[in-house]
């Protein structure tokens, strides 16, 4: 082989690990830029959440400080001491998170049960209805939440019922309903229909066969439909707002706060600092059980 021929064999390969080492670096670039667009402003966050200054800031250092965290059990004394403070309001912040987890307790049971009937009906029944039945339950996750909210609002007030937290909960199942839906489909599709075609022909009941078969292989599903539709509810802001008339509940109060003309106070940065390490431990939770589980 003469040195030419060598040479027009190499060249294309050289070419083309020259273009792969091009687009390596160039995704390389890619996800990092997308992981620091993601990243760094929750990290700038979590700084700001023990710096001494207010409005919340990472270039103006006032000093570390924990006070913006024991706002919320520190004496009345220490925080009508502090300007920034005592212009909060402690007890309506406690209650409207109060609110929260009451509109929850009844949002996600309602979310299960209505995302269970859906996806059993599109999975058991079938129809050439099923496609529009899908679109129909799908609607309202697809629909912009003041929509939703004020929907509620009037549906509920023709009917004599004044805004506030039973709207807020109406308002709230109508699109989180729909989360459980798709998860318990995607575990359903997944279960052997056999399994419950053989107990009937043995003679059980259809209630006996979901309650043995069918919901037991649904647990786990049921369980992250659950933990879903709970942090739905909870940060839900757009519909929650156009329905709440007079109430509050956590979302709505950041909100509000975070709406001051002279900055947010840092109180909220530490609170978003603790619902992160909150999320960041229940995952790396439960990728460890599920990694000791399969081992």
């Amino acid at each position: 082989m003469t040195e030419a021929t060598t040479g027009m064999i190499v060249r294309p390969n050289a070419a083309k690990g020259h273009a792969w080492i091009t687009a390596n670096a160039v995704l390389t670039v890619y996800t990092w830029a997308f992981l620091a667009f993601m990243f760094a402003p929750l990290l700038m966050m979590i700084v700001s959440s023990v710096n001494d200054t207010s409005p919340p800031s990472v270039t103006e250092w006032g000093g570390l400080t924990g006070k913006w965290y024991a706002f919320f059990w520190m004496p009345e004394e220490e925080i009508r001491a502090d300007p920034v403070l005592r212009a909060l309001d402690r007890d309506r912040f406690m209650a409207c998170f109060g609110n929260s987890l009451i509109i929850s307790a009844v949002v996600v049971p309602l979310a299960l049960l209505l995302g269970l009937a859906g996806a059993v009906l599109l999975t058991r029944w079938r129809s050439r209805m099923n496609g529009v039945l899908w679109w129909v339950l799908l609607s309202p996750m697809l629909a912009p939440g003041v929509i939703l909210g004020l929907s509620a609002l009037v549906f509920w007030g023709r009917l004599g019922v004044g805004a506030g937290l039973f709207t807020i909960m109406m308002a709230q199942v109508t699109f989180i309903a729909a989360y459980p839906l798709l998860i318990l489909m995607a575990r359903l599709q997944r279960q052997p229909v056999e399994l419950e075609e053989a107990a009937l022909d043995l003679g059980a009941s259809p209630f006996h066969v979901f309650r043995r078969i069918t919901l037991p292989f649904l647990l786990p599903a049921l369980a992250s439909a659950a933990v879903i539709a709970f942090l739905s509810s909870m940060e839900n802001y757009n519909t929650t707002m156009f329905a709440k008339g007079g109430a509050c509940n956590f979302a709505t109060e950041i909100g509000a706060m975070g709406r001051n003309p002279n900055g947010h106070p840092p109180v909220i940065n530490a609170v978003g600092t603790v619902i992160i390490f909150l999320t960041v431990t229940a995952a790396v939770t439960h990728a460890l059980l599920t990694r000791r589980e399969s081992r």
